[in-house]
């Protein structure tokens, strides 16, 4: 079983034998901030994101791992990648939904871009 006394073989042996990234709850703080364990949990479970370090939940190449096994990891992600254009557009790309978790500064730029779009069309067909 982990717990806050696992080493980092005992989780990294956990989360590959049971292929199960949730692992890393019980993990301790330091493991929770250690690139290699959060890497192998989101592996298998996206969403076991949310039990990684604030730093890791702001690395890019990390979160790219979590949404790309499962978009709903973007949640989990810090706010700086959550209103990451290039981000939030890969984990769209995987799946539209993925549009709820981006950050507000995002979805306002986005919007205004559709709506400047869109009177431009408007003024194009007068």
């Amino acid at each position: 079983m982990i717990d806050e006394n696992s080493t980092k073989e005992d989780v990294l042996e956990a989360v590959k034998q049971k292929q199960d990234g949730f692992y890393l709850q019980y993990a301790s703080e330091a493991l929770k901030g250690d690139r290699d364990v959060v890497m192998e949990a989101v592996k298998y479970d996206g969403c076991s994101l949310q039990y990684a370090s604030e730093e890791l939940r702001g690395d890019k190449e990390v979160l790219l791992k979590a949404a790309k096994n499962d978009w709903e990891a973007l949640q989990y992600a810090s706010e700086d990648l959550r209103n990451d254009r290039e981000v939030v557009f890969a984990v769209v790309y995987w799946n539209y939904e993925a549009l709820r978790y981006a950050g507000n500064d995002l979805l306002y730029e986005v919007a205004c871009d559709w709506q400047d779009a869109m009177q431009q069309e408007v003024n194009n067909d007068n």
